[in-house]
């Protein structure tokens, strides 16, 4: 295995004096991340599954972008939305929470509708 195949990552979160309220932080980034309403937590920042969603999103685009430039597709810009549902009453486990349905959307500019179904196509395969 090359060393360039390993990947570690590494993140923090704390409590702050504020129920629900947590500051999370990634090599020297600070953010605040806030439980949903529905726990009794302020809701005012981004929530744990929004971040979470965000971090896939953000992937989906990266990775997007490195594979349209390894294959030659000349990508002008790339967007994922992502919409994940959690129903509590439906959890295929219960010891944890799960989304039930996540579901990506790519816009991708500059390139035709097969180059781009070739890049979707590919990062499935990631």
């Amino acid at each position: 295995m090359n060393n360039s195949d390993v990947r570690e990552y590494e993140a923090r979160a704390v409590s702050t004096d504020t129920f629900g309220r947590v500051m999370g932080s990634a090599r020297n980034h600070h953010f605040v991340v806030d439980g949903p309403v529905q726990n009794g937590c302020p809701g005012e920042a981004i929530t744990p599954a929004e971040l979470f969603l965000s971090g896939v999103a953000a992937c989906g685009v990266e990775l997007v972008q490195v594979l349209a430039k390894s294959e030659g597709i000349p990508l002008a810009g790339v967007a994922v939305d992502i919409r994940g549902t959690m129903d509590r009453g439906r959890q295929r486990r219960k010891d944890v929470s799960l989304f039930n349905s996540v579901d990506l959307r790519f816009r991708m500019k500059g390139i035709s509708e097969q180059q781009g179904r070739r890049l979707v196509d590919l990062f499935k395969g990631r």
